[in-house]
């Protein structure tokens, strides 16, 4: 009897390791947000433009200094103030916001569209992300290059003698920064998904958002135009961000008489902003121009 087994050495089917099963094709198996995808992908992103930090951060601040000290040598002597300060103080917050849109731009823009000329789209697409974890990384790491450009020109413009960058209102700093930057990472995004080589998104940028960005109050206040050309500068979004931010720096501004005309901005583009990330979600997940 004392060769028989025991219980405890007998195996029973429940101790027989079974075949590893795989949820049915198509079935998620990430059913909530993929934070560490989404993390990954954005931090891919903000490393790939801050290797080249001195072309992407640093040159477009000393660029837009120069528009600064062009424009102020030119348009600024005699003491010429408006809304109440120097020349250069007034085109300073401007300049500022003008430079992290155009970065925001430029960021988005790019890496689906470097992805879809060089094959490489694929890498974007097949990861475990959802279409609103790719728009919201992507669209992240545009705005996060937008901020370090506008905080290297608010540091190069304290350089320069006559301007003045003291925030009246924080709120509307911070407001007007972020939406403009996440604004132009927006289009950015679709410009990439649009566009089939670099000549149609440097055709974007050249026809229309550096227009809209130069003839949109950076330079002047749009009391001085006739009323035709006024009226048209309310319809440019970039006016409302511009004259916004500005409006944090200065405590005034042109888009309206009141305090509350800027509110009424801030809320309008806050709407923008949700009904363009709408667009966007909605033609990136149609899988157009990226999947066909």
């Amino acid at each position: 009897m004392v060769d028989q087994p025991s219980s405890a050495d007998i195996i029973t089917p429940a101790d027989i390791p079974q075949p590893r099963s795989f949820p049915a094709m198509g079935q998620p198996v990430i059913n909530q947000v993929n934070w560490v995808g989404l993390k990954t992908l954005y931090m891919k992103e903000v490393r790939r433009f801050f290797k080249v930090q001195t072309q992407t951060i640093w040159a477009p601040a000393i660029t837009t200094l120069l528009f600064l000290v062009i424009f102020s040598i030119a348009l600024g002597r005699g003491g010429r103030e408006v809304l109440g300060v120097n020349f250069a103080t007034f085109v300073a917050p401007g300049l500022i916001v003008m430079g992290m849109m155009q970065n925001a731009f430029a960021n988005a823009s790019f890496s689906f569209l470097s992805g879809k000329i060089q094959g490489t789209i694929i890498d974007f697409l097949m990861p475990p992300l959802s279409e609103l974890e790719l728009l919201l990384a992507m669209t992240a790491a545009a705005v996060t290059r937008g901020i370090l450009v506008g905080f290297a020109l608010a540091l190069a413009m304290m350089l320069w003698p006559s301007v003045n960058l003291s925030v009246a209102h924080p709120w509307a700093v911070v407001w007007f920064g972020l939406m403009g930057t996440y604004f132009l990472a927006l289009l950015g995004f679709l410009s990439s998904i649009w566009a089939e080589k670099f000549d149609h998104n440097a055709a974007i940028t050249n026809f229309v958002i550096a227009p809209l960005s130069l003839l949109s109050g950076t330079f002047y206040v749009i009391d001085n135009l006739s009323p035709i050309f006024q009226a048209i500068s309310r319809f440019n979004p970039f006016f409302y961000v511009i004259s916004g931010f500005r409006f944090g720096f200065l405590g005034a501004s042109d888009i309206g008489d009141t305090n509350m005309a800027v509110m009424h901005s801030a809320i309008g583009l806050g709407v923008l902003n949700a009904v363009l990330s709408i667009v966007t979600y909605l033609v990136l997940r149609s899988g157009w121009k990226l999947k066909s």
